[in-house]
């Protein structure tokens, strides 16, 4: 399969090479570092220099770092994969007309919730519930698999997990020490079709490889919710996580000067199974970024065909036939 990528980036670098032209001029696009961004970097990035004509540089970056070079530098000229509940100086650069927001790249929007194996919801729907669970602890192992001591997650679901009384039915809330080891308890659990109930996010590779069902929590709550993630929170209760919002932002300079690129970024959506999909591909595969990038190309024609404006679409037609 890897030779296969590799044979697949190699088609669409020769049946493009003669297609890109100077039409548009230098952009900047930052490379967030988790995977998903990633990827919807190297999708934009191939769309943008094959089919626009721009120049694009890649900027390995992080949230904060990147809202902190806008607000004082006006670049880099496309942020993607912006979780925008987690950034607040965001609505405050879209009010001083600084960031321009282009799409929801993850149409979905990001998810956050406590999961079970689907198998083991299969063998006892029951397990679906906060109820169940309490009523049956062994049948998930008796333990709630969390995220590290740090991430944001850690306080809000510790309240969660006090307000729905996990620890009075013998529950242990277990902290991972990294991301990694938390996903690898989804992976053994799976390998071996044991026990297992924690937390977790989408679109991830794991969720894409590993069919989850979320456990049952009241609906989201947002004063609860704002208390839940306070570590001296008084009244912890009960309440779901928000879907998040996830978008592609743009430099209002970015915008103008290149409005047909701009265009293209405001068309780029995943949804979170396509995304999932990918990204587990790319897992199972040990691929790169780019790599990635090409499996999407290569099998979600129907999709990003549809992204582009005409001219494009001429110039990318040998890779949609």
């Amino acid at each position: 399969m890897r030779n296969l990528t590799f044979a697949a980036a190699a088609t669409l670098a020769l049946a493009t090479a003669s297609g890109a032209a100077a039409d548009c001029g230098e952009v900047s696009i930052t490379e967030m570092d988790w995977a998903s961004s990633a990827v919807v970097t190297s999708v934009a990035k191939f769309l943008m220099e094959q089919g626009y004509g721009c120049t694009v540089t890649v900027v390995p970056t992080t949230t904060v770092p990147a809202m902190t070079s806008v607000a004082e530098t006006g670049e880099p000229d496309i942020l993607t994969e912006l979780w925008t509940s987690y950034t607040e100086v965001y609505e405050e650069l879209r009010a001083e007309g600084k960031l321009t927001e282009l799409a929801k790249v993850l149409s979905d929007g990001g998810v956050e919730a406590w999961w079970i194996p689907q198998y083991l919801a299969d063998a006892h729907p029951e397990l679906t519930t906060l109820d169940g669970i309490k009523a049956n602890p062994d049948l998930v192992g008796g333990r709630f698999h969390d995220c590290p001591s740090g991430w944001g997650c850690d306080i809000t679901n510790f309240n969660n997990f006090k307000a729905a009384g996990l620890a009075d039915a013998g529950m242990e809330r277990f902290q991972h020490g990294s991301g990694e080891t938390l996903a690898t308890s989804i992976a053994a659990a799976y390998t071996a079709e044991e026990p297992w109930f924690g937390y977790y996010w989408a679109p991830t590779s794991v969720l894409g490889k590993y069919p989850m069902v979320q456990v049952e929590m009241p609906a989201y709550d947002a004063e609860t919710h704002t208390c839940n993630g306070l570590e001296d929170c008084a009244t912890p209760g009960l309440s779901a996580y928000p879907v998040s919002n996830v978008v592609t932002a743009a430099t209002s300079d970015f915008v103008n000067r290149e409005p047909d690129a701009a265009e293209l970024m405001r068309n780029i959506t995943f949804t979170n199974a396509q995304m999932g999909e990918v990204l587990a591909w790319q897992e199972a595969n040990e691929a790169s970024y780019e790599e990635a990038a090409v499996y999407f190309l290569t099998t979600y024609k129907d999709v990003w065909g549809n992204w582009l404006n005409d001219e494009a679409r001429e110039k990318l037609a040998p890779l949609l036939k």
